[in-house]
């Protein structure tokens, strides 16, 4: 179901919204965490079909209440997660995904930023928790202002790294405070660099 709705959204999101990849090679064989910054619903649809392989999504879980939409995002490998609290449901739902070898894509910010410069609001500790307990890399991904129509997009990706300082350890505030310092330092260098693309245009 997930190829079929892929092969029929595919030519109309790249016709409408023609979009460049650059290193996506730099996504990794087998499970990993792709950690993007959010600026658009076309976040997913872009990299979904863009991508053969399924990748599964953390979606704010007010997505689901519609039906219709709610059939699409599951099949699409959306996993819904209620961002007013610790939702133990869809933590467990994500690490189930890693170990099974899946991809998953977060957003560290937890909600979409659209400022000039394209800063980074905080990085939430979601993104460097899952990598540790999963002990998978994470691939830095930003996009490069919000996708729009019939304009060409850029979508950058960064060389993988990983927390393993952190495996094996006792998680704490500090820990997590400085885990999740390194997943916003590794977005933010992607950020600097694909904002380079831009002056280079002037």
């Amino acid at each position: 179901m997930f190829h079929f709705c892929q092969i029929i959204a595919a030519p109309f999101i790249r016709f409408f919204f023609p979009t460049k990849f650059i290193g996506k090679k730099m996504i990794t064989t087998g499970a990993c965490v792709i950690a993007s910054n959010h600026t658009s619903n076309l976040d997913v649809p872009l990299l979904a079909v863009h991508t053969w392989e399924k990748k599964y999504y953390l979606a704010k879980k007010e997505l689901f209440k519609n039906k219709f939409v709610a059939f699409f995002a599951k099949k699409w490998g959306g996993i819904p997660i209620d961002r007013a609290g610790n939702d133990v449901v869809a933590i467990k739902e994500c690490l189930k995904t890693l170990k099974n070898n899946k991809k998953l894509v977060i957003f560290p910010e937890g909600t979409r930023q659209n400022n000039e410069n394209m800063e980074l609001g905080e990085v939430k500790q979601g993104t460097a928790m899952l990598a540790i307990k999963g002990k998978v890399p994470i691939v830095p991904m930003f996009i490069l202002n919000k996708p729009k129509f019939w304009r060409r997009n850029k979508v950058f990706f960064g060389e993988p790294f990983e927390l393993s300082d952190f495996y094996g350890k006792r998680l704490g505030s500090e820990e997590m405070a400085q885990a999740s310092k390194i997943v916003e330092e590794k977005i933010n260098e992607l950020r600097k660099f694909a904002m380079k693309s831009l002056t280079k245009k002037k």
